[in-house]
């Protein structure tokens, strides 16, 4: 009898389609090359990714730029937020505040598994023995969930962030996705600039000197010279929490030009 089932989708598939990914995105970042941050935004929210598209925001130090283009673009936006339970309190009041001060409609709180918790964090001190496995328990699992209907995702990353994120380019690949990162080339001071011309409300850590802001366990203020994401995982030699990860290892994969 004749095997009329679906045929299983097999390497050369999936070689073929992340090759297909990688082509869109150079022609995306082509497309947008010197446009401003409000404009790349607005087209792939409104045209490109219509309905398919988010922000993962931190809801750190210089989120409220992108949280602010993004709900005056489209307020329904979904906007992905890692309650990794190792928050501070701080970030938690800051986030409730940006969403009722910008209106933003489509925030989602996304939790770790229970039972990932329970199997590989059961005192809570995974952080400090193992910190790559607990950013992918609290973070990266859950977020790959909440990615699952979206065909692309917003980040705020910088170029000037720090030494990891120098070649970042405007449109790139992760897995299935294509991530746009419309802030590459935002200095410290042009997001300052934008908190005063739109009267955004500063992260409540900043005047402590935080300037950029994960999980209280794993966070420091920053000393004068350091680059702005030297209070991250500071002497543990780790530089990203793993989101932008592919198959454990850091992907640049995009118009570098672009």
């Amino acid at each position: 009898m004749r095997d009329t089932s679906a045929p299983v989708p097999g390497p050369t598939y999936e070689t073929n389609q992340r090759l297909d990914l990688r082509d869109r995105a150079a022609g995306l970042g082509l497309r947008y090359k010197g446009q401003a941050a409000q404009d790349v935004l607005a087209g792939v929210i409104r045209h490109d990714f219509a309905g398919k598209i988010g922000l993962v925001s931190s809801f750190g130090t210089e989120a409220a730029v992108l949280l602010h283009m993004v709900s005056r673009i489209d307020p329904y936006v979904p906007v992905i937020f890692l309650d990794t339970g190792k928050h501070f309190a701080e970030t938690l009041d800051y986030r409730e505040r940006l969403i009722a001060q910008l209106g933003l409609c489509n925030t989602q709180r996304v939790h770790p598994s229970p039972a990932g918790v329970a199997a590989d964090d059961p005192t809570g001190a995974l952080h400090g023995t193992n910190p790559d496995l607990c950013c992918h328990v609290r973070k990266t699992l859950p977020m790959l969930a909440a990615l699952r209907s979206l065909g692309c995702w917003i980040t705020g990353r910088k170029r000037g962030q720090a030494s990891t994120r120098a070649e970042l380019p405007l449109f790139e690949t992760q897995d299935r996705w294509i991530k746009v990162n419309p802030l590459r080339d935002w200095t410290a001071e042009d997001v300052s600039d934008y908190f005063a011309q739109h009267d955004l409300p500063q992260h409540p850590l900043m005047a402590q000197g935080y300037l950029s802001i994960g999980c209280a366990p794993c966070t420091r203020a920053v000393k004068p010279g350091e680059d702005p994401r030297a209070g991250r995982w500071a002497d543990s030699g780790k530089t990203e929490c793993g989101i932008h990860f592919e198959n454990g290892k850091l992907v640049r994969k995009g118009p570098q030009s672009g």
